[in-house]
């Protein structure tokens, strides 16, 4: 079952649980200091909830599709590079406290998405050499809002 991915970056960490547990009726199926996920079967959603900075509101952080198999990773991949798509692939990675494999590609307003599958549960948040992931041809310093290694790279 493939699902939609929401990751938000929120200020008030424990809030955001308890509304969102409120809002959607389950509680996070995943809790990790600074972190939080719900796998919500009605709508078919994926909740991320980073912590961010005090004080600051509630930003998206990325979109995502959780597909089921490394097989679907590679033909979305195949699919968005057919498309004519920039994408970058990462294989083995760690992130939001998961083994994955995944493939980004920016929407036209810089919006990162990613296509990923859970492959197994990992201690850590992400990898410890992970600092800014963009697509091909990008930069940090580009004007185009790059995934950064504490949202998931």
């Amino acid at each position: 079952m493939s699902r939609v991915q929401l990751a938000l970056r929120v200020a008030d960490l424990e809030g955001s649980v308890a509304f969102y547990s409120k809002l959607f009726g389950v509680e996070p199926a995943k809790r990790r200091p600074g972190y939080a996920n719900f796998a919500i079967t009605e709508p078919p959603l994926k909740l991320v909830l980073l912590e961010g900075e005090g004080g600051e509101p509630t930003r998206m952080d990325h979109l995502g599709v959780e597909v089921d198999d490394t097989a679907q990773v590679a033909a979305a991949t195949e699919r968005l590079k057919g498309a004519g798509l920039a994408t970058f692939e990462e294989n083995d990675t760690t992130c939001c406290y998961a083994l994955q494999d995944k493939v980004w590609v920016h929407g036209p307003g810089s919006e990162p998405w990613e296509v990923y599958v859970v492959k197994a549960d990992a201690g850590k948040l992400t990898k410890e050499t992970d600092s800014v992931c963009c697509a091909p041809g990008e930069s940090a310093d580009d004007t185009v809002t790059p995934v950064t290694a504490k949202s998931c790279c």
